[in-house]
């Protein structure tokens, strides 16, 4: 089960002081109805995720192996809407890691930022440069991206966010 809460991330560039890895990831979609099913290069590993639904945009069911990077290359060719592109920054805050995606290609600039727990209730520190929480918001749903990228909806952002 994972359990996820997104927030928007302060333009300013504060949270880059912290963070302690960064990789690429390119990942495509796969159709397949009442599932999300995900092909993922990061760096130069492979992953196949396959996520059930969410009710409450928090907690949904996922399943997730690492695969052979040949395998995953083919596999991306199934994938129909074209690639997410990012680069992932970690940064260790308190007793977890936030997940801090910068957007490139047709997403290009968007920012924000995701925190896994152990439960839907867990507290976790929150720190300055956090913004608003999105968690649930469509817009903020990688496979939405590819159908609905940030430049079409960017201006619902406050300032300070774009």
């Amino acid at each position: 089960m994972e359990i996820e809460r997104k927030f928007l991330v302060r333009r300013d560039d504060a949270f880059r002081k912290s963070v302690t890895s960064s990789s690429h990831i390119a990942q495509g979609y796969m159709d397949v109805k009442g599932a999300t099913v995900r092909i993922r290069l990061r760096d130069d590993k492979a992953y196949l995720t396959i996520k059930g639904p969410s009710a409450n945009g928090i907690s949904r069911y996922e399943f997730e192996r690492e695969i052979p990077l040949d395998d995953a290359r083919e596999m991306l060719k199934l994938c129909r809407g074209g690639l997410v592109e990012k680069t992932r920054h970690l940064v260790p805050v308190g007793n977890h890691t936030y997940e801090v995606d910068e957007f490139h290609g047709a997403n290009d600039g968007l920012l924000f930022c995701e925190v896994e727990l152990g439960s839907e209730d867990e507290e976790f520190e929150k720190p300055d440069w956090l913004g608003p929480e999105v968690t649930g918001n469509r817009h903020f749903y990688n496979k939405g991206l590819l159908t609905d990228p940030y430049p079409n909806w960017k201006t619902q952002l406050p300032e300070e966010y774009r």
